[in-house]
């Protein structure tokens, strides 16, 4: 199943942080629940990996206030052998 990366900002004040994990913690969701948080190092983000089945559907698992920001990438993984046949379509 694809993996997904979501991050949400939010505003640096430190009543805008606490409102966005207050929201966060009362989803709920387990997803949300066990967010990581860059508050306290001045990364006013908050970053979560689900597995779902697609961009649309790690959106719709975002707190409504938060989702039309949200940023969702998918992640993949590359091994040895995939960068190695790619690189060698490109050696002169």
């Amino acid at each position: 199943m694809p993996r997904f990366l979501i991050e949400v900002s939010h505003e640096s004040t430190q009543v805008t942080c606490a409102r966005a994990v207050e929201v966060f913690l009362k989803t709920g969701s387990h997803f949300f629940t066990h967010a990581d948080w860059g508050c306290k190092d001045g990364e006013h983000k908050a970053w979560i990996v689900v597995e779902v089945d697609g961009k649309d559907e790690a959106r719709a698992i975002v707190p409504p206030a938060f989702r039309s920001a949200a940023k969702v990438v998918q992640l993949n993984a590359f091994t040895i052998e995939e960068i190695e046949d790619f690189l060698h379509q490109y050696k002169p």
